[in-house]
């Protein structure tokens, strides 16, 4: 499966999601959850990441819109089917960590100094 993705990789979703998400999640799922959470970044922080992401953000800087991406669409490959999970309690908790790091991401980019950063960076 080879995602298309400005802000992630292929590999940062799989590993987020885990060895037991549902076979059923397809690449065209997966190319639909990232555009939705690309675009869902863009709005949410008022800037066009997606095109200083392609227009080559530094190396060191860049990382915190893949985290944020990847798990986003990694939260969504969980719950379209958590039955291969060992029990429900392990995707839920797959779930809340993913959901921690994205409100954390989130609250970072709200912040117009660290926006300032990263265009400097």
């Amino acid at each position: 499966m080879v995602v298309t993705s400005i802000m992630t990789t292929e590999a940062e979703i799989t590993s987020k999601e885990g060895a037991n998400v549902s076979t059923a999640v397809t690449e065209a799922m997966h190319d639909a959850w990232v555009l939705q959470a690309e675009n869902f970044v863009n709005v949410f922080a008022r800037k066009n990441w997606s095109d200083a992401v392609t227009a080559g953000l530094n190396v060191d800087v860049k990382g915190i819109f893949s985290d944020l991406v990847s798990s986003m669409v990694a939260i969504q490959g969980i719950m379209y089917d958590p039955s291969g999970y060992s029990r429900l309690a392990e995707a839920e908790d797959m779930v809340t960590v993913l959901r921690d790091g994205i409100l954390r991401n989130l609250s970072v980019l709200k912040d117009k100094k660290v926006e300032t950063f990263i265009d400097g960076a």
